[in-house]
């Protein structure tokens, strides 16, 4: 049994919860997201409250049931407080700049690195602090770590893109006689 499945999910004031078949749909003050979800868990949209209950008793329908839950209250925190994610770019030369609609990086490669920033995220570059938010958690933690991906910090000097609350085990390296 689910734990956070079982968990009553309220709805806060300025939120509102729509359900239309499998499509379940969030709107609050900073913006409106929308999801669809498997008929294997039974979702009831009250005035107040969200309850998810299972319909089948397999293993399948009980993973999806606290996976739903969780999904219903990132929808809800999102729209509400929209999340953010910063990343810390460190080395001699790295340089990062948003322009326009995309993110321009140099990151010590022969050309300079373009990543279109896709819609529903908002993201600054301050001299080194890249800070990405949005109302979709997902969005913002998979387009973070995809500009992560591009230039992972390495363990000899720490060089490279790091989350700010990321702590980068330092490697001795070669030692001399």
């Amino acid at each position: 049994m689910s734990r956070i499945g079982k968990q009553e999910i309220l709805i806060p004031a300025g939120v509102k919860v729509t359900q239309g078949g499998n499509n379940v749909t969030v709107a609050g003050p900073k913006g409106t997201l929308s999801r669809v979800f498997k008929d294997d868990v039974a979702i009831t949209v009250s005035a107040t409250a969200v309850t998810l209950n299972i319909k089948r008793n397999d293993k399948f329908s009980q993973s999806l049931w606290g996976t739903y839950a969780s999904h219903i209250k990132n929808m809800i925190k999102g729209v509400e407080i929209p999340y953010q994610k910063k990343l810390i770019l460190e080395g001699v030369g790295f340089k990062s700049e948003v322009k326009g609609k995309q993110f321009h990086f140099a990151l010590g490669f022969s050309h300079p690195v373009v990543v279109p920033i896709p819609e529903g995220i908002t993201a600054t570059a301050d001299k080194n602090n890249i800070t990405i938010s949005g109302i979709d958690k997902e969005l913002v933690g998979n387009f973070t770590a995809a500009i992560r991906a591009l230039k992972k910090p390495e363990p000899y000097k720490g060089k490279g893109m790091r989350y700010d609350t990321e702590v980068i085990r330092r490697k001795q390296g070669k030692k001399t006689v």
